[in-house]
């Protein structure tokens, strides 16, 4: 009689399943080394161009390609990998999401199954780091058997990511909402607890380019405010659900600036899990109370909670930011956001209704009188500020400014330039260079002891628009627009122009507003300038048409990050 008992392959030969693995790995290696992220985006999302395709593919990277597969044990993984010109030496780690998936597509328990992911490195055209995302479904006996054979047809959980920069709930929601109207549907997603990472996936538009029919959106940290808001999506949500998740978003602003102000991020570690009673002396809070904002924070990503320890949590990236001796620290904004800002914006309405911003409304006087009377206060939105510094990162290369540093001595007049944050940078990039910054008179003290040595190379002014100086070569007016109406916009340009000699040129850095609908950060600022300062985010038509009444041309303008923009002007 003939045996029916299988016969296990010798050891070393590949199974025709190991074959048809090690093809699908070399495939997805070499397709992940070819790829530029604006290339792919376009294919990917079909009808993605222009201006929106750049700010997407500044707000997130090409990082892999994934696919599932199921050896045997790991050796036989070891090997298909290798043979597949991959690394066999990375570190397995569980798979919380795919395995939800896949337990919830077949009807089985997630205990049931085990699904882990290794990422093996390659590199992309430019040498990015990349990888090759490999789910494993190890040891299919069984009904994971079943599984196995099911999802090698269908390939289900094959897929392009790309990792979200600088994640945070605004950039989220507009990538989001980016990839629904460009014919992307939610497709489920999780928060991976192992690797404090939140993935969005989507099912890729029928026009789609490539050869792979779902895309993941990788941010690192706890974002699962967000994605519950994407997974509601994925199914007939009550509409009320939506607008209470909307509704309670003053509670998060709030949450925030209570930590900011305990110093809770000071206390906490990114590395180290502490538990609400062991962190409430030292911040000086009931434990009961702050753990129940410890868990505010963790859904908001600020902190995450340690797997398998109830209760206890570490920093995130993004809750490190609210420390105050940090670099880019946001603390000042958080307080103010939740301070004054947030009173104003009780005022929204009769905003609305009056024209009058609400600050004026609920402290008697405008936005800038206010702050100048309280030196704390002052001091605080100051320090607010800069936490946008990084949108000045290019600016030391913008070609006026590489242009006046070629030739020399020449000057750089930074209006109304707070304590001299961009113009420190240019100063210090370009030793050739000189610099005016015109401020009021509490701000200039704050700035000579700020800038420290490159004081020596600068000189202060303290006055008001009509006291611009007449004497520079580049003249900067950075984030000062937006605070003024269209009106004292002209008025603060004509200055601009009388004093500025006949080849000196004009940067303005501002949020330009979208021609569209399409979600921007710039939107929500005009919102909150229209109810703090009675000002408005513009789009560059209007920035041109302002600078035209003013007798000054607009040259162009090019993007900044913090979807930031720099205007380049000159006379006549």
């Amino acid at each position: 009689m003939t045996s029916t008992t299988p016969v296990a392959p010798a050891a070393g030969v590949p199974t025709p399943t190991a074959s048809a693995d090690v093809e699908r790995l070399r495939a997805a290696a070499a397709f992940v080394r070819e790829q530029e992220t604006s290339d792919l985006l376009a294919r990917v999302l079909p009808g993605l161009d222009g201006p929106e395709l750049r700010a997407t593919a500044e707000r997130c990277r090409f990082a892999h390609a994934a696919l599932l597969v199921s050896p045997p044990d790991e050796r036989v993984l070891r090997a298909e990998l290798a043979a597949a010109g991959l690394s066999p030496d990375g570190e397995a780690r569980p798979s919380v999401v795919v395995r939800e998936r896949l337990a919830a597509r077949h009807g089985l328990a997630a205990g049931e199954l085990d699904i882990r992911i290794v990422r093996p490195a390659v590199h992309g055209p430019g040498g990015e780091r990349r990888a090759v995302e490999v789910f494993v479904l190890t040891d299919p006996a069984g009904t994971a058997a079943a599984v196995a054979a099911e999802e090698r047809t269908a390939d289900r959980e094959a897929h392009l990511a790309f990792d979200v920069e600088r994640p945070d709930p605004l950039v989220l929601r507009g990538l989001r909402a980016g990839f629904l109207r460009y014919g992307a549907r939610p497709d489920g997603g999780g928060y991976n607890p192992h690797e404090d990472g939140t993935v969005f996936y989507f099912a890729a538009p029928e026009e789609t380019k490539t050869p792979y029919r779902r895309v993941e959106l990788y941010a690192r940290g706890d974002h699962r405010d967000v994605l519950a808001e994407h997974l509601m999506e994925r199914g007939a949500a009550h509409p009320a659900v939506t607008l209470l998740r909307l509704l309670t978003g003053a509670w998060t602003t709030q949450a925030l600036a209570a930590c900011a102000e305990l110093r809770l991020p000071e206390a906490m570690s990114p590395s180290i899990a502490r538990k609400a009673e062991e962190l409430a002396p030292v911040v000086g809070a009931r434990p009961e109370n702050l753990a129940t904002l410890l868990r505010h924070l963790a859904m908001s990503g600020v902190v995450a909670e340690a797997p398998g320890v109830g209760g206890a949590y570490r920093l995130t990236e993004a809750g490190l930011l609210l420390r105050e001796d940090v670099e880019g620290s946001v603390r000042a904004l958080a307080l103010m956001y939740g301070g004054p800002f947030y009173e104003s914006f009780g005022r929204l309405a009769h905003t609305v209704r009056t024209g009058q911003p609400g600050f004026e409304d609920r402290y008697g006087e405008n936005h800038f009188d206010h702050f100048a009377r309280d030196p704390e206060l002052a001091d605080r939105f100051d320090r607010s500020m800069t936490a946008s510094a990084p949108m000045f990162d290019p600016l030391p290369e913008h070609p006026v400014v590489t242009a006046a540093a070629a030739a020399g001595g020449r000057t750089v007049v930074d209006i109304a330039g707070g304590t001299g944050e961009l113009l420190g940078r240019l100063l210090t990039a370009h030793p050739a260079l000189r610099g005016v910054l015109l401020e009021r008179a509490h701000v200039v003290a704050a700035a000579r002891d700020r800038l420290g040595a490159l004081a020596d190379r600068c000189a202060f002014r303290t006055g008001d628009f009509a006291d611009v100086p007449s004497d520079g070569d580049v003249y900067v007016l950075s984030r000062v627009l937006h605070d003024w109406d269209d009106e004292r916009c002209r008025t603060i340009l004509r200055h601009c122009a009388a004093a500025m000699p006949p080849e000196a040129d004009l940067l303005i850095v501002e949020r330009l507003l979208p021609v569209d609908s399409a979600p921007s950060l710039a939107t929500a600022w005009d919102l909150h300038m229209m109810c703090n300062t009675g000002g408005r985010e513009r789009t560059a038509a209007a920035y041109a048409g302002l600078l035209a009444d003013a007798g000054l041309t607009l040259v162009g303008h090019s993007p900044l990050p913090l979807e930031a923009h720099v205007l380049h002007a000159r006379r006549g």
